[in-house]
This record gives C-alpha cells, structure tokens and sequence, in this order.
C-alpha cells in the first residue's frame, strides 16, 4: 500500500511538472535572437529612357529580431514580428552598365509583421510546433547610391513600401516554466518599385520583387 501511494505521488509530481510547459489562454511570450533575411529576388530591368538589360540583385543581411506573441485560445496565439533596420546591398544583376563597379547601393527596411499561429501539440507538451499565417508591412527607408555610382550622375534613389502576405512555421522548446528556445522560418511578399536619377533623367524599375525567407533562432520568456 506505501508503495502504491509512492507511486500514485510520483506520478502526480511527474504530471504537475509536465503541466507547467503548457502555454495556455492568456499566456504573453516574448522572444529576443537573431533574424536573417534572405531574399528570394528578381526584378525588371532599369530603364533609363530605354531598357539598359540589366535588373537588380538584392544581398541578404543578420539583425536582432525579436517578436511578441498573446495566446487567444491553448492552442491559438497571435504575433507580432519586430527586428532591428535590416540594411541590405543592392547590386546590378549580371553586369556592370556604369563602369562603376557591380555594388549599386544599399536600402534600409523594418518589416513589421503579424501572424495568427496554431500550435499542433497538446498544450502540456514541451516541444511545440506550430504553423502560421498573416499580414506584413515594410518600410524601406535611407536609400543611397554608392559613392562611384553617385559621382556618374546616379541620385535620388527611392523605393516603395510594402504591403504582402506572409507564412510561418516554427517551434519552440520549452526547457522550464517560462523559458524556452524557439527556431523558425517565415516567407514574407515584399513587392516594390524604385524610381532615380541619372545625369537629371529619369529612370525607374517597375518591378522588384523581393520575398525574402526569414531565419529565426531566440530565446523566449513566457508571462
């Protein structure tokens, strides 16, 4: 019998510990880790009063990333995706038109961007994948020429903001009550246009579709 209510606390200790991974309804979690943007590009050609048959190339770039997500239901959360400026080198695609090396310039962007994921384990499991889906908006700002392409005539650079659609999967780890580990990968629609200067004429790219794959290891903190 004093075996039988050693065993009957042992499993009740066993199963309160396994409780507390649980996210549950109301759970707030925080992550904070590192983001790398990769794009997936492709653009039209620049035209500068005619088609000059190169298009752009788009580098990717490693920032904080960090993200805040509220727990609707057991199972259902909604997140917020926030990171540090990424600033990623813009490159002429296959050539160099200009003479002035193959490095055209740089852009900065934030890429804000909510989600509603769905946690396919039960909610007393430690390791929980989940799948989600939402909305982003980029906003690209501080875009520059290089020095060389700005002395050949090259100015007033300017690219649009971004609405798309973005999707996720991820998991995360819980290794105590509140902390645990996360990794994800998001692919995120980031479609715009840029329109410059060349010696005072106009030049435009009607078309720079960027969709970027988004790399994500962090640590998180359950409230």
């Amino acid at each position: 019998m004093k075996n039988i209510k050693l065993g009957l606390i042992a499993l009740s200790v066993a199963a309160a510990s396994q409780s507390t991974f649980a996210f549950e309804q109301g759970d707030i979690i925080v992550r904070a880790g590192l983001a790398n943007v990769s794009p997936d590009d492709s653009s039209s050609n620049i035209f500068v009063g005619a088609d000059l048959g190169v298009d752009l190339a788009v580098g990717d770039d490693t920032q904080l990333g960090l993200n805040l997500a509220y727990f609707f239901t057991d199972r259902l959360n909604v997140e917020v995706l926030a990171a540090t400026p990424f600033t990623h080198d813009v490159d002429f695609g296959v050539s160099d038109p200009l003479g002035t090396g193959n490095r055209l310039g740089e852009v900065t962007h934030l890429p804000p961007t909510v989600t509603v994921n769905y946690y396919f384990n039960a909610p007393s499991s430690a390791f929980q994948p989940y799948i989600g889906a939402g909305l982003n908006y980029t906003f690209i700002f501080d875009e520059e020429f290089t020095g060389p392409n700005a002395d050949a005539g090259l100015a007033n650079l300017s690219l649009d903001d971004s609405w798309g659609f973005a999707a996720q999967v991820g998991v995360d780890y819980m290794v105590s009550d509140q902390w645990f580990v996360n990794g994800s990968v998001r692919w995120i629609d980031i479609d715009t246009e840029a329109s410059f200067t060349l010696n005072g004429a106009p030049g435009r790219v009607d078309s720079i579709e960027i969709d970027p794959m988004v790399y994500t290891l962090s640590i998180g903190y359950r409230f």
